[in-house]
């Protein structure tokens, strides 16, 4: 499946996505607790391996490449417009979130729990996003490296949230517990109580 659509469209989301994210690195609060270096590296390794499977021709062969989806150009453009959507709701998401935002995970000075925007919904929109670009990105590709990507994508970000998870709740208490039952991990939960939902346990 060709992914040379005119000027590269289905690669203009993630220039704006990385354009945004570079800007607005540039004006969070400083940190006063950081996740292990470790933890962090781990995440780093994850996920620049899954970019590597989503954006360049790696590997060169193998059952990596063989198709998952038909070549049909609407099916690419599909997947464009999945990663549009998961763009859009990672830079509204961050957004919000504003000067409490950062790549690792932290609690920053007179850190405020951010319940506006899409984080009345769901409380790694972000992560969310992102996920839903990865989605598109692999629609758009269509080759099995893209779900792979996908995968470690998953695996990563959630990794990443409940230690996030962990570190809000032994800030906020029962008001994040309060929190963590209205809202859903990585969707929005559909039903009160259901059991699709990953929640924050106090350390």
């Amino acid at each position: 499946m060709s992914t040379h659509l005119p000027w590269h469209i289905d690669l203009l989301p993630w220039y704006v996505f990385a354009a945004y994210w570079g800007l607005t690195a540039l004006t969070v609060k400083r940190a006063k607790v950081t996740e292990k270096s470790a933890d962090r590296l781990a995440t780093l390794a994850v996920m620049v391996t899954a970019f590597v499977l989503l954006f360049y021709e790696w590997p060169s062969t193998g059952p990596l490449r063989l198709h998952f989806a038909p070549a049909e150009r609407w099916i690419v453009w599909f997947g464009v417009a999945i990663t549009t959507l998961g763009v859009v709701l990672a830079i509204w998401a961050r957004r919000c979130l504003g000067e409490y935002w950062s790549a690792r995970v932290t609690l920053k000075q007179d850190h405020q729990l951010i319940r506006s925007g899409p984080y009345r919904y769901v409380r790694h929109p972000i992560y969310t996003g992102m996920l839903l670009g990865a989605v598109g990105r692999a629609i758009t590709i269509g080759e099995w490296r893209g779900v792979l990507a996908v995968a470690l994508i998953l695996v990563a970000h959630s990794r990443k949230a409940l230690r996030e998870q962990r570190m809000l709740a032994g800030e906020f208490g029962e008001e994040y517990a309060r929190y963590c039952g209205e809202t859903g991990f990585l969707f929005p939960r559909v039903w009160p109580n259901s059991r699709m939902d990953t929640r924050s346990k106090h350390p």
